[in-house]
């Protein structure tokens, strides 16, 4: 996949690109959201019960492979054979890296047992360039990047966004400078209660700071537009499809 241009915003595929006939987080979603012209795949990490790091969002089975049990509590090998609709499997990390050996992973920690899963996965395929290790937890992602032998990109934990949130609002900009270091991105919905993080002050803090700011998850063509407006460095989208259509045709 060709690099993505530092002045277009970059189209990140939530889970892949879905539909009817294809779940979340398979390879045929992933291979489809390239296909319609995303950038980076934004995928989720969850871990087997002997240590095998897999593609998948939710802590429970039940609502994709109609199983009620804890992803957790089962063995590589019971994940392995699941279908989670129209014959497709859950794939492991390692499975999905080699797949699409050139593409961007945004890689979502779901449980502190992902952690040293993924860790062994990136290190063992020296994936590091293709890798941004995320997680709302700032000390799941602090101790994920400890534990690899080469710098990834990373995206800051919710307590880090919020301390650069205030000192954003309240004009701190040496402050939002240094808590910025060692991140290289934020990712952020449009606005939680109060906060808006869609404001040209927090976007301007983290331009003028070099560390990105992302957008989830933004299904509207006009809020996709409107971000773009503002200056913002990525959307995360259900629909990259739309996203490429919206952002890219002209």
């Amino acid at each position: 996949m060709a690099p993505v241009s530092q002045n277009k915003i970059k189209i990140l595929a939530h889970r892949g690109l879905v539909s009817e006939f294809v779940p979340e987080n398979s390879l045929t979603a992933f291979a489809d959201a390239l296909a319609a012209g995303a950038d980076i795949i934004e995928t989720d990490i969850q871990a087997s019960n002997d240590g095998v790091a897999f593609i998948f969002h939710d802590s429970n089975l039940k609502r994709l492979a109609n199983i009620d049990k804890h992803f957790s509590e089962c063995s590589s090998r019971e994940i392995l054979e699941m279908d989670i609709g129209f014959g497709k499997r859950i794939p492991t990390l390692e499975q999905a890296l080699t797949a699409f050996p050139n593409v961007q992973f945004n890689l979502d920690l779901k449980s502190d047992a992902a952690i040293e899963s993924m860790a062994r996965v990136i290190e063992k395929l020296q994936a590091h360039s293709q890798i941004l290790v995320s997680s709302f937890n700032e000390r799941r992602r602090l101790k994920a990047v400890s534990l690899l032998s080469q710098p990834v990109k990373t995206s800051a934990g919710t307590a880090k966004v919020l301390s650069l949130y205030f000192a954003s609002l309240f004009g701190l900009k040496e402050i939002f400078r240094s808590m910025a270091r060692g991140s290289t991105a934020v990712q952020v919905p449009t606005h939680r209660g109060f906060i808006r993080f869609d404001s040209p002050k927090f976007i301007s803090n983290c331009k003028n700071s070099n560390i990105e700011i992302h957008f989830w998850t933004i299904n509207s063509p006009v809020v996709m537009k409107k971000l773009a407006g503002f200056g913002a460095d990525g959307v995360v989208t259900d629909h990259c499809d739309l996203a490429f259509a919206t952002l890219r045709s002209h």
